[in-house]
């Protein structure tokens, strides 16, 4: 019995119209990378093992894809680890190779193993797949695609404000208006931790202030005396939980906040800085705005941070994030390499613009003309004006075999191709073509121009 065909849990197949709209989305991007002057690179889909293994921490570990060394695996194979089911120990002498976990580890390695090749400050993009061991579930993939920019080798804010600016372009350029670009500063956070004395925990401190939005003022006061952080702290607080306004009017009760706090007030002008060139510079669809309850990538970032949202009427997480770290590639022996990078949701993005309709119709680009074959002598003459109609730009084909009428006309329809030309003995003795416009079912008998600029 033929073994039924699968796919490995956690990818997906594409039919032609998704793989035409992922594509609308990634030109969309790369047009907007290399405007602003982001250059491409591309990395192995597989990295050695030790360029990736203990980068991600524990859990990120586990979820790296490992590959079996070739040949005989088990040939090198650590024995004792092998009789104790010791699967890290094991691992390292069976597997010295494995596929990329995401873009960034990947980049930290290219830059330092080419940084006497590269022209710093360093402008680079790239998209490609990557892979996760991850448990499948509803928008969550094994393989999925990475859109990233990063600028490594500039302490300067104008990368941040450039960021912004991208954001709101790319977005823009898809229609997606009313995006909401979140902004804040590892620096503020850091300084609201110092002053009210929990700077050893800040972590415990910024994931419990991240579920402000989702369970309330008081249970998250709950959770912040469940790591241990005194009642007096949580009550300088308070100002947190009820900031809101503008920019400016939150940038002001801040500064207030964090008097006390070195830390905080450098974080406080750094904001204030990316605010005011943006409000002078302008958006043209998306809103810039300050959230300090955003915590994201905490382990790395060290200055600005980003998160994306989709228009309020989508139900949906963020379609981008990034923010400033200031050493990417110290993890490989180059210190005190400071960079700032963001990245685009891909699958999230195109799920948006898939509720919102904002797919154009023209995405997909269809085959325009079906050239119907009657046999040789009548496929031979309609390839020549095929061939014609390609060189102007016209998506045109043959039907492959003289089968009948109904079939090939039938073919046309399923695949909604608006023309179909007819070549028999009367057109090729008369040098014209028949075209049937296959909504209206209006028929013209025409020359080759004349079919040109009908079709066009």
């Amino acid at each position: 019995m033929a073994q039924k065909p699968s796919i490995p849990k956690g990818t997906r197949d594409f039919n032609p119209e998704q793989v035409a709209k992922r594509n609308y989305i990634f030109n969309t991007v790369r047009g907007a990378f290399e405007t602003f002057g982001f250059q491409p690179i591309e990395t192995p889909s597989f990295e050695n093992s030790d360029t990736l293994m203990g980068k991600y921490g524990e859990e990120g570990d586990r979820l790296i894809f490992k590959i079996l060394n070739s040949g005989d695996y088990l040939s090198k194979a650590n024995e004792e680890a092998y009789k104790e089911k010791d699967s890290t120990k094991l691992t390292s002498t069976i597997s010295e190779k494995a596929l990329r976990y995401d873009l960034t580890v990947p980049f930290a390695r290219y830059v330092v193993q080419h940084q006497n090749e590269i022209e710093f400050p360093f402008k680079r993009y790239q998209i490609q797949p990557v892979w996760r061991a991850d448990r499948p579930q509803k928008g969550r993939f094994r393989e999925f695609f990475q859109c990233d920019a990063d600028v490594v080798g500039s302490q300067s804010l104008w990368q941040e404000v450039e960021f912004i600016q991208l954001y709101d372009t790319v977005f823009s350029a898809l229609k997606l208006e009313g995006v909401t670009i979140k902004i804040n500063n590892r620096k503020i956070l850091s300084g609201i931790a110092e002053v009210i004395g929990a700077s050893d925990k800040l972590i415990d401190f910024t994931v419990a202030l991240d579920k402000l939005d989702k369970i309330g003022e008081e249970k998250v006061k709950e959770e912040m005396l469940s790591k241990g952080i005194s009642e007096d702290g949580i009550s300088k607080l308070q100002p947190l939980f009820t900031l809101s306004g503008s920019f400016e009017s939150q940038i002001e009760s801040l500064k207030s906040i964090l008097s006390a706090s070195e830390e905080g007030q450098k974080g406080i002008e750094e904001l204030a800085f990316i605010n005011r060139a943006i409000s002078e510079l302008g958006l043209s669809t998306a809103t810039l705005q300050l959230d300090v309850t955003l915590a994201r990538g905490l382990n790395y970032y060290t200055g600005a941070i980003f998160e994306v949202s989709a228009p309020k009427e989508v139900n949906m997480g963020s379609i981008g994030g990034g923010g400033r770290y200031d050493d990417l590639t110290g993890i490989f022996g180059m210190k005190d390499v400071s960079g700032v990078g963001i990245s685009f949701g891909l699958d999230r993005i195109y799920l948006v613009l898939e509720e919102l309709g904002l797919f154009p119709e023209t995405v997909a680009k269809n085959i325009e003309v079906l050239f119907i074959n009657f046999g040789d002598k009548e496929a031979l003459f309609s390839l020549k004006a095929i061939k014609q109609l390609r060189k102007q730009g016209i998506n045109a084909e043959l039907y492959p075999d003289a089968a009948k009428m109904k079939k090939q006309m039938n073919h046309a329809n399923k695949r909604a191709i608006p023309f179909v030309v007819l070549v028999g003995d009367q057109e090729i003795e008369s040098n014209t073509y028949t075209l049937k416009n296959m909504i209206s079912g209006e028929q013209l008998k025409l020359s080759l121009d004349a079919l040109i600029s009908h079709i066009k």
